[in-house]
């Protein structure tokens, strides 16, 4: 069928209207350390993550649970098949490469956060502390903090983008990967209840 895909602004949009703290890139990114943690048992908890707050009465607030819902899914599709499909929710193309580089911090902010508040991270820290991991959150860490380079020309803050893009694309992957034998297994058939 059609390629699923998600539009970063019109979700950041959505999630402002609804009066979520979270934006699109770090609700993503919360979404996949998340994951990684606890695989898809995450799901309910993420929903109310990223809800907290928000109005139940407000017209938009299901909408936006099955937005999240949809994105949940895709997410979880694309890193449980291993097929290296995955890819961080993150700014338009069309954005400015400032405001993308800071829709990527957003993201590691939320990953990091959604990986080591996880119930699965405070019972495994030693495996977070050790090598690969410990690397991966190091530098993952840091890139909470990256910004364009006002003195360098747009060529050069574009490609060092992309390749932060591309670090952060794999570095998920393999936490996941990683992290997956802590995780309980996805339920065979959610029809039991």
């Amino acid at each position: 069928g059609m390629e699923y895909s998600i539009d970063y602004a019109e979700l950041d949009h959505l999630l402002r209207r609804v009066g979520a703290h979270w934006g699109a890139g770090q609700a993503h990114g919360l979404l996949c350390g998340q994951l990684a943690a606890e695989g898809h048992a995450a799901k309910r908890a993420w929903l109310n993550s990223v809800l907290d707050g928000t109005d139940d009465n407000n017209a938009l607030r299901g909408e936006a649970e099955s937005v999240l819902e949809g994105l949940f899914d895709y997410t979880f599709r694309q890193l449980s098949a291993r097929q290296s499909a995955f890819q961080p929710l993150l700014p338009d193309e069309a954005d400015s490469v400032e405001d993308r580089v800071e829709g990527l911090a957003h993201w590691c902010e939320g990953f990091l956060h959604g990986l080591v508040t996880s119930a699965a991270a405070q019972a495994h820290k030693e495996q977070l502390a050790a090598e690969p991991l410990s690397e991966v959150i190091k530098d993952l860490l840091q890139m909470t903090q990256a910004a364009a380079d006002p003195d360098e020309d747009e060529d050069t803050n574009e490609s060092a983008y992309t390749e932060l893009v591309e670090y952060v694309r794999v570095a998920t992957q393999l936490v996941y990967e990683e992290m997956a034998q802590f995780r309980q297994p996805a339920p065979k058939a959610e029809k039991m209840h």
